[in-house]
This record gives C-alpha cells, structure tokens and sequence, in this order.
C-alpha cells in the first residue's frame, strides 16, 4: 500500500530534505518515526529536494507499506515524534503508480527579503537585507530570466538537460519583497542563484545587459554567491 504524506517544516535545524547517513534531514527523521510505527523498515519519497536551512510551507512524499493502518491514527502518531518544527497535515492512501517526485506537474518557490528594519526575529526566516530595492530594474530584469532557458549557469550540479521554463514574478507587502518562481522543475541551487544576481544588479556589480551573456556563458563562475537559504520556501506543489 502507498501513502502519501502532506507536512511543513521549519528547516532552520535541518541539513535539507534527502537523507545523508551523517545528518539530521527531514525524511531521515520520517524513515525513523514511520519505521517506528509500522515496526519495519520505511523509505520515504519526497516530492523535491530542498537545501540545509531552506523551508517548505508545502510538501509532500509518499512510501510504501505491507500493513494497513488508518490514516488519521498515523498523522497523529507521526504529530506525537515528529520535533515542534515540523508538522504532518494529512495522511492520503494512493495508487501504487503514484510518485510523489515524478507526479508533479509544477512547483511553486517564493523567496523572501526584508526591505525595512532589520529583524532578529526573523534572521532564519527572511532574509535581512534592510536596504531598497530598484523594483523597476527587478521588473526588467525578471522579464529576461522568465520563460524557457538554459540554466546551465545557474546550477553547481550536474544535469542531462539544463533547459528549464519558469514563470517568475514579485510583489511587496509590509516592506517585504516577495519573489515567486514556478516551473515544473528547478536546478540545484537555481533560485537561490537567481537571487544572489538580482541581488547584484540591485547593488550595480552587474547590469541588464549581463544578463543574456550569462545565459550564454553556461558556466555557474559567471554570477556570483548564491543568496541566503533560509528566506527560500517551497510553497505550493502541484498535481
């Protein structure tokens, strides 16, 4: 039998999503409390992969079991080991062919950076970067990097196929710049890469008309830093 899983977290504690051997992630932790429950081995499936310090306000992932139990009994028994930073929203039992990586039609990110006063409250949780923000060079700049690209210059991993379309776009509330990406599917590092060179446009290191050339580059040493992981969510996906 298949279930699927829907959680939170708060990935401040965690060394990212996917299991590492030397590491508290988030499904190591699932494989553990689940394994618990149903007193044999569980692997669990996440639906993408997120980085150390980055969050997920939505996120799913499914494994495999021979035992039949109640769904409601598990959401509630993972609830009960779970750490206060993450948090199971509801149990589903699916078909055997459904994936919960490769079902997915779209994903949504949104990544966070505080325009206004700084915020120690906030440090793990948006970035603080308390300076302006040139909204209408972002505009320009999100125009060029929206649609289907090579991101090739955009990744630090190693890929088949660079070629990804994503829909990118932006709004402020209460001095918080807010920045949307949705695509079927992201690069490692990409959005975070993204933002580190709307972040450097934005401080002038490079202009506009990089933009294009980078692209061309296809070489990840022609931007520069990735930004700060913890203003990083993945809000929404999609089946």
């Amino acid at each position: 039998m298949r279930y699927l899983v829907k959680i939170c977290y708060d990935g401040s504690a965690f060394y990212g999503s996917q299991r590492q051997n030397d590491k508290v992630t988030v499904m190591g932790i699932f494989d553990r409390c689940l394994s618990k429950i149903f007193d044999e081995e569980v692997k669990c499936v996440g639906c993408s992969r997120t980085d150390r310090g980055v969050h997920a306000n939505e996120f799913y992932f499914h494994f495999d079991s021979s035992k039949v139990k109640d769904v409601l009994v598990i959401r509630n028994s993972l609830n009960k080991l779970l750490p206060s930073s993450i948090f199971v929203d509801d149990v589903l039992v699916v078909r055997d062919e459904f994936h919960a990586r490769y079902s997915v039609k779209k994903k949504e990110y949104v990544y966070l950076i505080n325009l206004g006063k700084y915020n120690p409250c906030m440090v793990n949780y948006v970035f603080q970067y308390n300076n302006g923000f040139d909204l209408i060079k972002l505009r320009k700049a999100i125009k060029l990097l929206s649609g289907t690209h090579d991101f090739e210059s955009f990744t630090s991993g190693k890929y088949d196929d660079y070629v990804r379309n994503v829909d990118i776009s932006f709004v402020v509330k209460n001095n918080i710049l807010i920045i949307k990406f949705v695509s079927s599917g992201f690069l490692r590092y990409m959005i975070r890469n993204i933002v580190g060179l709307l972040l450097d446009l934005n401080e002038g290191k490079v202009n506009l008309n990089d933009i294009t050339d980078i692209f061309e580059l296809k070489n990840r040493s022609s931007i520069g830093k990735p930004a700060f992981p913890g203003g990083l969510y993945l809000n929404r996906v999609i089946y």
